[in-house]
C-alpha cells in the first residue's frame, strides 16, 4: 500500500482485503526483534484512528526477552503501556500465514503524544534532523546475508549443495554460482511473490562465500525510516519462507566457526535542495566529492565508539576473523572490497558509499541512525579521511576498531559523539542494556568451559 493516514489506510486495506481475520501488531525492540501482538481484524480500523495501548518495555527487552535489572522500565517503573500507533505505508497481507492475516509496524508515543524516546525509529528520527538542517536529504539501501540452515538428523548445519542426482550434500565453496540459486528456487520465487505483496523492494539475489549462505539487496530509497522499515521486513519474509520450504533462516553475525559470518551493508548517498548527490564529483582521490571525503572522515572517526551499535551481540564479534571479509579497521577505498567504507563502481549520480562494518544481527535503525551522525559529523567539520585504498591495491588486514565486546562497550561508554545524536538518555539506556547482557551471557558457563578445562585443569 501507498502511505496514507493509518485510519483510511485501515479502510481501504479491508476492502481490498475482506476475508483478512487477525492483524499482526510489530514493535521493533533495542535488538531489532520484532515483538508485538494479534487483534481481531475488527479492530483494524479504530487501532488505525486511535492508536493501541502496549508495554513500553517491549521496546527494551533483552535477547531472550527478559527485562532488564539495572533499568527501571519493565520493573520498578510499573512496567506501564505507552501508546503505539501504525506506521504508514506498512499495513500489507502476510502470504504465509494459515488464515487471511495482516500485519503492520508500530512506532512508540507517550500517552501525551510526545515521542517514546527509547523507540529506535525516534533514535533514527532524531540522528536524521542535523542532515536536514544542512539542507541533505540521506538515499539508503541496505544488503543483508543470511544462512539457510536444514538438520541432518544429529544438528543442525547451512544448507549444503546437492550431488546432481541424489539428495547427498556436497561439500565445498562456490561464490555465486546459479546452481545454488536453483537449488533453492522454491524459496527464492516465495520469497519474491512475498516481498511483492508486501511492497518490500527486494533486488537482486547472490549465493555468497559459504554453503547457504545468500544476500539479498534492498532498492535505494529517499527515506532512511523507509529503508530500515525494509530490512526488518525482509528479515521477517525470508524466515517465513524458509520454513515454508523445509529450512530455517537465521541472520546471526557468525552462525559457524569455519566459514564467514554475515554482515549488514549499508549504501547510503546525500542529496540536495536540487535532488543532486553532493558525493558525486571529483577530487585527486578520484571520482568522489569533497563532501564525500568529509562524510567518509566522519564514519572513520566515529567507527569505534559506534561499534558496540554495528555488533550488539556476543555472537556479533565472532565474525571479526581475518580472511572472513569483516573488516577490522575503518579504511576506505573505491572499488575495492577489502576496506570498510567502500566506494563502489557507478555513474556520478550514484555516487554512494557502502559501509560494510555492520553485523546482520544488528538494529537497522541504529545502524543507520549512527552512520547519519557520523556523515554529519565528518561534513560539518570538514574532517580528512586519510589516504585512499586504490583499485586493486594489495593491502594487509589490520584490526584497529573494537572487535571484542566489553572492549566495544568501554568505548561506547568513552565517546563523546553519539550522545549529540542518539540523546543522552538513550545512550545511557542503550549501555546499561548491552552491559548487563554481556554479563549475563559470560556469566553462563558452556559447554566449552567443560571441555577445555573441566579435566585439564
Amino acid at each position: 500500500m501507498t502511505p496514507m493516514e493509518p485510519a483510511g489506510a485501515a479502510e481501504s486495506f479491508l476492502e481490498a482485503y475482506p476475508d483478512t481475520r487477525h492483524v499482526e501488531l510489530l514493535v521493533c525492540d533495542m535488538n531489532g526483534m520484532l515483538r508485538g501482538k494479534r487483534a481481531p481484524v475488527a479492530d483494524l480500523v479504530k487501532i488505525g484512528r486511535n492508536g493501541v495501548n502496549h508495554c513500553a518495555a517491549s521496546a527494551v527487552l533483552d535477547s531472550k526477552g527478559a527485562t532488564f535489572d539495572t533499568i527501571a522500565i519493565g520493573g520498578r517503573d510499573g512496567d506501564p503501556d505507552v501508546k503505539a500507533r501504525i506506521v504508514p505505508g506498512t499495513l500489507a497481507p502476510v502470504p504465509w500465514a494459515e488464515w487471511p492475516t495482516a500485519q503492520a509496524l508500530l512506532e512508540l508515543s507517550e500517552l501525551d503524544g510526545e515521542p517514546f524516546r527509547h523507540d529506535p525509529r525516534h533514535v533514527l528520527r532524531r540522528a536524521l534532523e542535523p542532515l536536514s538542517g544542512l539542507g541533505l536529504r540521506p538515499v539508503i539501501a541496505t544488503e543483508l546475508e543470511f544462512y539457510l540452515i536444514e538438520h541432518d538428523g544429529e544438528t543442525f548445519r547451512p544448507r549444503m549443495p546437492r550431488i546432481p542426482g541424489s539428495d547427498l550434500p556436497q561439500d565445498g565453496l562456490q561464490y555465486a554460482t546459479i546452481d545454488d540459486l536453483v537449488e533453492v528456487d522454491g524459496f527464492l520465487g516465495d520469497l519474491d511473490n512475498w516481498c511483492r505483496t508486501q511492497n518490500i523492494p527486494a533486488g537482486a539475489a547472490l549465493s555468497e562465500f559459504a554453503p547457504g549462505q545468500f544476500e539479498i539487496n534492498l532498492t535505494h530509497v529517499d527515506d532512511p525510516l523507509r529503508a530500515c522499515e525494509h530490512a526488518l521486513l525482509l528479515k521477517r519474509a525470508v524466515k517465513a519462507a524458509a520454513r515454508a520450504n523445509g529450512l530455517a533462516a537465521t541472520f546471526m553475525a557468525k552462525p559457524f566457526q569455519d566459514i564467514p559470518g554475515s554482515g549488514l551493508h549499508v549504501h547510503m548517498s546525500l542529496l540536495d535542495e536540487r535532488s543532486e548527490n553532493v558525493f558525486s564529483g571529483h577530487s585527486d582521490d578520484g571520482p568522489v566529492s569533497g563532501t564525500l571525503r568529509h562524510a567518509v572522515g566522519g564514519l572513520q572517526a566515529m567507527a569505534a565508539e559506534s561499534m558496540a551499535v554495528f555488533a550488539p551481540n556476543a555472537n556479533s564479534y565472532r565474525r571479526y576473523t581475518r580472511g572472513a571479509f569483516a573488516p577490522g579497521t575503518a579504511n576506505w577505498g573505491i572499488n575495492h572490497r577489502g576496506v570498510s567504507l567502500r566506494v563502489p563502481l557507478s555513474t556520478p549520480r550514484n555516487t554512494r558509499i557502502e559501509h560494510r562494518i555492520a553485523c546482520a544481527d544488528a538494529n537497522p535503525y541504529l545502524v543507520v541512525a549512527a552512520l547519519l551522525a557520523a556523515v554529519h559529523h565528518g561534513i560539518a567539520n570538514r574532517l580528512n579521511p586519510g589516504p585512499v585504498v586504490r583499485e586493486r591495491e594489495e593491502i594487509e588486514e589490520q584490526v584497529t576498531l573494537p572487535v571484542r565486546w566489553p572492549h566495544a562497550l568501554d568505548v561506547f561508554e568513552a565517546g563523546s559523539l553519539l550522545p549529540n545524536y542518539f540523546g543522552k538518555d538513550y545512550c545511557a539506556l542503550f549501555l546499561a542494556c548491552r552491559r548487563e547482557e554481556e554479563e549475563r551471557f559470560h556469566a553462563e558457563i558452556s559447554n566449552r568451559d567443560y571441555e577445555w578445562y573441566l579435566r585439564n585443569v
